[in-house]
Formats: structure tokens, C-alpha cells, sequence
């Protein structure tokens, strides 16, 4: 069993940044793949980056890319997600999954998930 806690969310202007952290628990924790999802209303959960459980391998949606940057802390058993250039349009819960594996980035992609976190970006 696996256990996740995000934090890091909130209200912002456009342009800013954020942080993102997911603190992962559990005997096994580190030997899953991390990713970040977004659900915005009425709209389906979506893929927005994920890491190799060792680091070295990243994915990242188009929409995000440039902006946006996952990172991992094995030791400390934490993901976290800088957002950079934020904008309206990023307005969303943030959910972070973990899975075996990466890619295949479909809504159910994460064996578990976070309770998610609001981040919200005003114009």
C-alpha cells in the first residue's frame, strides 16, 4: 500500500509560480513511477507529467512543457511539481498518482492517488 499527500496548491495570478509536493509512504513507495494529473470542471482528469522511479525518465503533456518541471527526492520520498508562467487556463485540482510504470497516460493511470490539491490562476 502506498500513501500520498499533496500540498503546495493555491490562488495565484497569472504568470506566477507554484510548487507542487506529493510525500509518498509506504514499504514500497520508491520503486513506483510518480506522475502529476489535473481535473478542472467538467472536464476529465488529465495527464499532466510523470518520473521514473529513478529519475532519469520524464514525460510531460505538450500543454506544460517549458513550464512546468517534475522532480523527485528519493531520500526523502517526495515528488514535487514547479509550475512556472502559470496560466488561467492551468486552473485545476492537481493529483498525484503513483504506478509501475510509465506510459499510457490514460485517467486511471496511478494504482494510487493523492487527495488532490486546488491550484487556482487568476487573470
Amino acid at each position: 500500500q502506498v500513501q500520498l499527500v499533496e500540498s503546495g496548491g493555491g490562488l495565484v495570478q497569472a504568470g506566477d509560480s507554484l510548487r507542487l509536493s506529493c510525500a509518498a509512504s509506504g514499504r514500497t513507495s520508491a520503486l513506483y513511477a510518480m506522475g502529476w494529473f489535473r481535473q478542472a470542471p467538467g472536464k476529465e482528469r488529465e495527464f499532466v507529467t510523470a518520473i521514473s522511479w529513478s529519475g532519469g525518465t520524464t514525460d510531460y503533456a505538450d500543454s506544460v512543457k517549458g513550464r512546468f518541471t517534475i522532480s523527485r527526492d528519493t531520500a526523502k520520498n517526495t515528488v514535487y511539481l514547479q509550475m512556472n508562467s502559470l496560466k488561467p487556463e492551468d486552473t485545476a485540482v492537481y493529483y498525484c498518482a503513483a504506478s509501475p510504470k510509465m506510459g499510457n497516460y490514460g485517467p486511471n493511470w496511478g494504482r494510487y492517488w493523492g487527495q488532490g490539491t486546488q491550484v487556482t490562476v487568476s487573470s
